[in-house]
């Protein structure tokens, strides 16, 4: 029981790793791409994240004992690592701070359900490749 434990370990500290690169590159990519005038690289990793997140929880449904391993891996490690709920939070506290609520309402909706959709979606196409 401790080897499978350590090697989920071993799998969310791989995972997040990955995780943590991606977010920083495509932070960094959109950034320089569309600038500062709005979090576009946390809506991004958020969004992907959501579509991921419901795509990979169904893929792992018919993958037996193996599905933990890739849980601990993809979900737990990559995904906790590129997603970021912590930071959505903050830029939400600037906006309310610096008088753009609106703005900050705005970009609240547009995660929640732009993430609802898509994590919605990730399970449907996931289902489909199941069908196949």
């Amino acid at each position: 029981m401790a080897a499978l434990w350590w090697q989920q370990l071993l799998l969310v500290g791989a995972g997040g790793a990955l995780g943590a690169v991606g977010r920083f590159w495509l932070g960094g990519l959109l950034l320089r791409q569309l600038g500062s005038g709005f979090p576009w690289g946390t809506l991004a990793v958020n969004l992907i994240g959501s579509f991921a997140a419901g795509f990979i929880a169904i893929w792992l449904e018919s993958r037996g004992p193996s599905a933990l391993y890739w849980r601990a891996f993809l979900i737990v490690g990559v995904l906790g690592a590129l997603t970021t709920y912590s930071a959505l939070m903050l830029e939400c506290l600037l906006y309310a701070k610096s008088q753009r609520s609106g703005l900050m309402f705005g970009y609240l909706a547009i995660t929640l359900v732009a993430g609802l959709a898509l994590v919605w979606l990730g399970a449907r196409v996931a289902s489909g490749f199941r069908m196949a």
